[in-house]
């Protein structure tokens, strides 16, 4: 196999947790923060599917934040978003999903979505962030459990999070450097500095107020309590990558009206990047402002969002649903993605079990009323031409809403599994050349 060397010498390192709520984020960001302000040039990425950390990591760190995933993307579109995004920085820091080993019981791509996979192909360092509340010693068994869980995962350093009193700390410290195990930095409870969340997990970067002045805070915490110097010093050089590999994702037509607020925020930099690379145009519009999608467009993508937020501003934004319905009646393809699926629907219930009028492309009936979890990774395969591709291609991507469909009469989009493979019951609804589906595309196969 040809392979080409790192395509940058700017060393990296990821940033993990042994579960979820440890306070990795948190962590990432005041890094990213504190890293930049010494004037480095800091590449943030993320591991797993997540449209809302890597704004926050954008608005730390002043540079796109890329996602990478081992059971959705293919390893050489891997390679491709490291190749593509490196040049240029001085450091790259990925922050985990999940806990660092999680992921799906049936490997995908070339990997079960695990950090630890990104962690291993990479061949970054881990610093892993571990909530020591409610325990002192034993927290270093846990991170010595991590550190011997995969030889091509390493673990060269700690970072302890929530630690209660100087005592503390030190009782957790001495057992982590009697096992061996580095401590980069000793954080104290602060619940003060944690970010507002919703349904979703956190409110959005665009709309959280006082966003920089919260950043600010968690740089300054970062700089009292760990030690960059240090963290900076464990970071290495990225592994060789693959110089084969098929071409990526290939824009769904040569112009393209993409939904653009705080309503339609959900879609990917890497399949917005892939788009351009291949010669596509993306004119953006906003339904939220009531704007119309461009009538030259050939393609009209409306992306996941919280649209149940904003339910009746949508429903009287008459120009947008007018445009919309104009691109369907000209031979345009209209594609809507989980939220914009939901849009082009004849309905959506809001929370409160309103019912909001919607662009009726679809005869689909969606609701917020009775909250029901979907969550996980998905494989589409086509069952027509459309928007993503032709009848028969495979789609790896995942499935994150707490919506019910009420009713849907269309004909199916695709057939959708989950990670094991198990036929999911929501298919998505195609009408000529109207499609959408709850399914969020990452890569194709």
């Amino acid at each position: 196999m040809d392979v080409i060397p790192p395509p940058s010498i700017a060393p990296g390192l990821v940033i993990a947790a042994p579960r979820s709520g440890s306070g990795k984020t948190t962590v990432t960001l005041g890094v990213l923060a504190a890293l930049t302000a010494t004037g480095r040039k800091v590449q943030p990425f993320k591991c797993g599917p997540d449209y809302i950390d890597p704004a926050f990591h954008a608005a730390a760190s002043g540079r796109p934040c890329v996602n990478l995933d081992s059971w959705a993307m293919r390893r050489e579109t891997v390679d491709r978003l490291l190749a593509a995004n490196l040049p240029g920085a001085d450091i790259a820091l990925c922050e985990g999903v999940m806990g660092l080993f999680d992921g799906a019981a049936t490997a995908g791509a070339w990997g079960t979505g695990a950090t630890a996979d990104i962690a291993a192909a990479t061949g970054w360092p881990v610093v892993l962030v571990l909530d020591v509340s409610g325990q002192a010693q034993t927290a270093a068994a846990v991170a010595l459990g991590c550190a011997r869980m995969r030889p091509d995962v390493a673990i060269a350093g700690v970072i302890l999070n929530r630690v209660g009193s100087e005592r503390h700390r030190q009782l957790v410290s001495g057992a982590m450097e009697a096992s061996g195990l580095r401590v980069l930095g000793a954080l104290p409870r602060r619940d003060d500095l944690a970010l507002p969340e919703r349904h979703l997990g956190l409110v959005q970067a665009a709309e959280t107020v006082g966003l920089q002045a919260t950043l600010m805070e968690l740089r300054v915490f970062i700089e009292q309590h760990v030690d960059l110097a240090a963290l900076g010093s464990i970071a290495k050089p990225m592994l060789a990558v693959s110089a084969n590999g098929r071409a990526g994702i290939k824009p769904p037509g040569q112009r393209i009206a993409l939904a653009r607020d705080i309503a339609f925020s959900f879609i990917y930099p890497h399949v917005l990047s892939a788009w351009r690379a291949a010669g596509a145009e993306i004119a953006p519009f906003s339904p939220l402002s009531d704007e119309a999608p461009d009538a030259n467009a050939d393609v009209v993508w409306l992306p996941g969002g919280y649209p149940e937020l904003h339910g009746a501003r949508l429903a009287a934004a008459s120009r947008f649903r007018a445009g919309l319905r104009a691109a369907a009646a000209s031979g345009a393809s209209v594609y809507g993605e989980c939220g914009g699926f939901m849009v082009m629907g004849q309905g959506l219930v809001d929370g409160e079990g309103v019912r909001h009028a919607m662009a009726g492309l679809l005869n689909v009936e969606t609701s917020f009323q009775a909250r029901k979890l979907h969550l996980g990774y998905r494989r589409a395969v086509l069952e027509a031409d459309g928007a993503l591709g032709k009848r028969g291609q495979t789609i790896r991507g995942h499935e994150f809403h707490y919506a019910s469909l009420l009713h849907q009469d269309d004909a199916p989009f695709a057939v959708i599994t989950d990670a094991d493979g198990a036929i999911i019951a929501e298919t998505g609804a195609r009408r000529g050349r109207v499609s959408g589906s709850f399914f969020h595309m990452i890569d194709v196969t």
